[in-house]
């Protein structure tokens, strides 16, 4: 499926980076978002831990004539390529190389997914522009700024600070009130409050994000067994109700294990944007090589480590895996992105945004 006026609409330094003649249809989520905002469908954003899964997924935003992301958070690939060992560069060029591999011509975009600021030292902020720097320079098209561990004012600060250069360039901004925790951490959901008084805060300072990430129950990485999924959508609705005046619709964090009749209801409550990442992961852990599985389950123990961290230490073996497994990985990668993008009403994104941009 062929989307001309998406072609035309991308922005001149991807048009620059790709060639003029090329067909990869890297989009700015701005111009994403601003489509669909007012429309009962989110658009899934894929942290990639392991490359073997993106074939899948763009097959499955293909065939389903879906808007796609890809994201990787500050922990996932950095400067010195996190714990995936995926700098910037690499993530965006491995991406554009399945596009055109692959012949994906779906939009999409890609996205630095929890740009964090954990406290207020120049240290960790310096880092975080660090960061930015070189996802500008790498292609990406969109950002998500977390200053979410401090309070209010630091937030506002901090996220008002990080994000000019992003504004400036004119991509997608995302923001975080109300820190998103680990599966097994309690946290206090997001108050209306703070989610209004935090984008309030931030138009004042000139800024108009697209995405708002909020605390509403939601846990990353793995459920424990038995642990209860409470994600408190009226509360969620209620926030979303407060910013909308704004433009600002809201961001789904840790949806990896919700059960997809849960996930059914999220656009209803102005979900715009769901975050998928562990399941990437887990269904690349089930079909590598049993041997290579092996060893990486014993350096996590003998490093005392998560499994995750396993995977910058073996990403040449990774990456390298025989065909028969990688086509695994890609064919169960493409069953979950099915199931993810009907459940969040995604099927026709990609035609809808082609006949609302590019005119």
């Amino acid at each position: 499926m062929a989307y001309p006026n998406l072609l035309k609409s991308r922005p001149e330094s991807v048009v620059k980076k790709l060639g003029s003649s090329s067909k990869v249809c890297l989009m700015n989520s701005r111009d994403i978002f601003n489509v669909i905002r007012d429309k009962e469908c989110i658009m899934m954003a894929c942290n990639v831990r392991i490359k073997h899964v993106v074939p899948g997924i763009m097959k499955a935003a293909q065939e389903l004539d879906a808007v796609i992301g890809f994201e990787l958070a500050k922990s996932e690939g950095n400067i010195d390529g996190g714990y995936t060992g995926q700098t910037p560069q690499i993530f965006v060029d491995m991406l554009i190389d399945y596009a055109e591999k692959t012949g994906f011509e779906g939009p999409f975009f890609i996205h630095g997914d929890h740009i964090t600021v954990k406290n207020t030292s120049d240290k960790e902020i310096d880092a975080a522009k660090a960061l930015i720097e070189a996802e500008l320079k790498a292609g990406y098209t969109s950002y998500a700024i977390d200053a979410s561990f401090n309070e209010h004012d630091d937030n506002v600060r901090i996220t008002t600070e990080l994000a000019k250069p992003i504004i400036e360039a004119g991509w997608g901004l995302e923001v975080e009130v109300g820190e998103v925790k680990s599966a097994g951490q309690e946290a206090e959901i997001t108050t209306v409050e703070e989610g209004s008084g935090f984008i309030n805060a931030l138009v004042k300072n000139g800024l108009s994000p697209n995405l708002l990430a909020i605390n509403n129950g939601s846990k990353h990485g793995n459920y424990f067994e038995g642990e209860e999924i409470n994600i408190d959508l009226e509360r969620t609705g209620e926030i979303y109700r407060a910013i909308k005046g704004h433009g600002v619709r809201i961001a789904q964090h840790g949806i990896t294990g919700t059960p997809l009749n849960i996930v059914g209801k999220f656009a209803a409550y102005g979900i715009r944007k769901g975050n998928v990442g562990t399941e990437w992961q887990n269904i690349a852990h089930r079909h590598l090589p049993p041997d290579l599985m092996t060893e990486m389950k014993k350096w996590t123990e003998k490093e005392n480590k998560n499994i995750k961290m396993a995977t910058k230490q073996f990403k040449k073996e990774i990456d390298s895996i025989p065909d028969e497994f990688a086509r695994a990985i890609a064919d169960n990668a493409y069953r979950s992105a099915n199931e993810f993008i009907k459940g969040f009403r995604a099927e026709g994104s990609a035609s809808l945004a082609n006949e609302n941009l590019g005119h």
